[in-house]
């Protein structure tokens, strides 16, 4: 297999390519689509499955197997090509078969490739980053929710319901006069200022006590999911049966004891401190990265193929499908429960598949403007982070990653190290 010709086409980012397919590698492959077909084929005076290549050949003629070999040959051979022509395709728009014979037969594809931009204005970037100081006020609101997390529900007997309690129900819904299916529950927990149930619900059952029963007013929204529902007013009847509050623990040593592995109040508040400080770093990270991407994102001026975006939408679309997968779901049973086709799914992810390309380009702009190199060692502690990620070996990552795919992700990794380092924090 060889490049005979690669031309630029006027079109932006499109080639036009001539490739040939030798005699040898189409003839193996002609014999690759022989062995697979045979055993459906049927020739007088032989078993089925048994007759040979020839004896096909001269009764259904001598391209029998012509059409499954050319499917066969041809992807290598376009990618061969392409590397050839040191292009990068990101589709293939036009795919055209020449004259066909045993030995061999030429074909031309038309391809898109990745732009490759020049960039500049990636230095010196002015980004604002976010405060990590660590105030007494955010050590007392970690404190406050470790306690949250250790309260206990016990019920009250002596007031009313008010926001923040969780009730215990029975209801029933009507609307004009007659029961709605789904609108009947008994022994509902319900926690109060949740706004999980059809708004004035939650509001109306504040100020009752226990074993109360009484009637409620409430209105469905216009956008409601049940279409026989929205809009509609309706009354339900309510039974009060307990009122539950979180009772919260005394914050001592005895608290601290039991919720770490400090034995004093001010020694955990010091750990807290850490804690905190070790969160509001990496948000601070975080965000002053997005705001790096997002002034990245701005510099690819450059044309970009549509090919590109709905590669990665196709990949984002996959990725999801994966995760679904390991939660015991999948993409089409995902569709049927949320009533969305797979369209409306990639339009969501579109506009996100934009930027990461963009964002992608921009950086490997800037690993080929500042010469950036990936040594071999570079690979290999890569390798072994993903192995240790994903709790694998070493050499079952490399089947699955290659080389030459992970050094241009490390190369990208270094673009974007090098735009954090020459950044301006304001």
């Amino acid at each position: 297999m060889s490049l005979i010709n690669s031309t630029k086409l006027d079109e932006a980012n499109k080639y036009e390519l001539e490739v040939k397919v030798d005699k040898e590698t189409f003839a193996a492959a002609t014999i690759k689509a022989y062995k697979k077909q045979v055993k459906n084929i049927n020739i007088p005076g032989f078993r089925k499955g048994k007759a040979p290549k020839h004896i096909i050949e001269r009764m259904y003629g001598k391209g029998v197997f012509y059409d499954d070999a050319i499917e066969d040959t041809y992807p290598s051979a376009l990618a061969d090509a392409t590397v050839e022509a040191e292009l990068k395709p990101v589709s293939v728009d036009d795919l055209s078969v020449g004259e066909v014979s045993e030995d061999g037969y030429t074909f031309k594809a038309k391809v898109t490739v990745a732009p490759e931009l020049t960039v500049d204005g990636y230095k010196g970037i002015e980004v604002e980053k976010l405060s990590t100081e660590v105030t007494d006020e955010l050590v007392e609101e970690e404190l406050q929710a470790v306690r949250e997390r250790n309260g206990r529900m016990v019920t009250v007997e002596d007031r009313a319901a008010e926001n923040g309690d969780t009730t215990v129900i029975d209801f029933e819904g009507f609307v004009d006069g007659e029961a709605f299916e789904g609108g009947k529950s008994e022994n509902y927990n319900l926690r109060l200022g949740d706004g999980n149930f059809i708004p004035g619900f939650e509001e109306a059952i504040v100020g009752h006590k226990t074993g109360e029963e009484f009637t409620i007013d409430v209105t469905f929204p216009e956008d409601y999911n049940a279409e026989n529902l929205a809009g509609k007013e309706a009354q339900f009847k309510i039974k009060l049966h307990e009122i539950k509050a979180k009772e919260l623990p005394e914050v001592d040593d005895e608290f601290v004891k039991d919720v770490s592995e400090k034995d004093t109040l001010e020694e955990y508040k010091e750990e807290l401190k850490e804690k905190v400080a070790k969160r509001l770093e990496e948000q601070a990270d975080k965000d002053f990265d997005d705001k790096l991407t997002e002034a990245l994102e701005k510099l690819a001026v450059d044309e970009i193929p549509e090919a590109m975006y709905d590669n990665e939408v196709r990949d984002m679309l996959n990725e999801f499908d994966m995760r679904l997968r390991s939660q015991g779901m999948d993409l089409a049973t995902y569709m049927k429960y949320t009533g969305m086709d797979q369209g409306a799914i990639e339009a969501t992810y579109k506009p996100q598949a934009e930027k990461r390309v963009k964002i992608r380009l921009v950086l490997e702009a800037i690993g080929r403007q500042e010469k950036i190199e990936v040594t071999d060692e570079d690979v290999e502690k890569e390798y072994e982070k993903l192995a240790d990620a994903y709790k694998a070996k070493v050499d079952e990552v490399k089947t699955y990653i290659s080389k030459e795919a992970l050094s241009e992700d490390i190369k990208v990794e270094k673009a974007m190290q090098l735009v954090r380092d020459n950044a301006k924090v304001k």
